[in-house]
């Protein structure tokens, strides 16, 4: 019988893995829709699928949903701050600073997460996981190209459909937010939102064990967000009628893929510490840089720092498991 340590773990590889899968489907539905349509049906599927799924979770149960305010909310904050918060940091600097430079900062989530953790969860790390995850985060820095390199970084963790909408993104919205002229600020502000909202799904699954439940409120509360904000809400009905539908179905297989890892993600916070369950979702380039390698004719360009980085990122993260 697998411990709870291994069990979360394993929901945390598959969520990673599904993370992983989605940014390569996503790099290619790019191709053929545009990003912030295509943002807007994933997470609109997010909400369809999940909600599905919780149907015929409680066709299938035997006992009933119990009704728990403080899980509801947390859940719902978790969405706001992953979901639409982060997201929305993440893709303003991208648009101001590059898509590099911006997802160097999600690097630091594992460690907002572990500070945040220790100071409302009180989570601790041993010295062994604390250095498996200095490790893993170094290798992450290698195997991310720097600012200014050719190739483009393949996003992390659920960022990856909902960061590669940036492109699309006018100027205008620049202008309307002058203050936010810090790399720094857009940066680190993304990176403690996803932090933030992964702290917020650890307290709401330990005290409200209902996983699909909790990923349909999360994704839920994001699409209202991001439905009341939208600057481009008369449009979208003539943006549908003349979408690619190939590229539209793609990015539906995408909604399915980030609220199926979502749910995984939420299951393994009932057993491991959200700085390690984080840390595992995070390294989705060491899956990516193989995966574009084989599919996409190594457009991402591997290189011998690439292979150094992803090994040191294994190794750290085997550390962090065999504790």
């Amino acid at each position: 019988m697998l411990t709870a340590a291994v069990t979360g773990e394993l929901f945390a590889a598959v969520a990673l893995l599904l993370f992983s899968v989605n940014i390569i489907l996503t790099k290619i539905a790019a191709a053929r829709l545009n990003l912030n349509l295509g943002f807007l049906v994933s997470v609109s599927v997010n909400v369809l699928f999940a909600g599905l799924l919780f149907f015929i979770q409680l066709a299938w149960r035997e006992d009933r949903v119990l009704w728990h305010p403080e899980g509801f909310y947390l859940f719902v904050l978790a969405g706001a701050c992953s979901t639409y918060l982060g997201r929305w940091f993440f893709l303003e600097s991208v648009v101001r600073f590059g898509p590099t430079r911006a997802s160097i900062f999600q690097i630091t989530s594992p460690l907002f997460a572990a500070l945040l953790a220790w100071a409302f969860l009180r989570e601790t790390l041993q010295p062994l996981e604390l250095a498996g995850m200095g490790l893993a985060i170094g290798g992450l820095l290698l195997v991310i190209p720097v600012p200014g390199a050719s190739s483009k970084l393949p996003l992390s963790e659920e960022v990856a459909a909902q960061g590669a909408e940036a492109a699309s993104l006018s100027a205008a919205k620049n202008g309307s937010r002058r203050w936010l002229q810090s790399a720094w600020l857009l940066g680190v502000g993304s990176s403690f939102a996803y932090a933030l909202g992964n702290i917020f799904r650890g307290a709401a699954i330990r005290n409200w064990d209902e996983a699909l439940l909790g990923a349909l409120i999360g994704a839920s509360g994001g699409l209202v967000l991001h439905a009341l904000f939208s600057q481009d809400k008369k449009q979208l009905p003539g943006k549908f009628k003349n979408a690619d539908r190939r590229g539209m179905v793609l990015f539906a297989i995408s909604g399915v893929l980030t609220i199926s890892a979502q749910t995984c993600l939420i299951l393994s916070l009932k057993y491991i510490p959200v700085s390690v369950a984080a840390l595992i979702t995070l390294c989705t380039p060491v899956l990516v840089f193989p995966m574009s390698y084989l599919l996409l004719k190594n457009s991402e360009k591997i290189t011998p720092p690439t292979l150094l980085g992803g090994a040191l990122t294994l190794t750290g993260v085997a550390l962090i498991l065999v504790t």
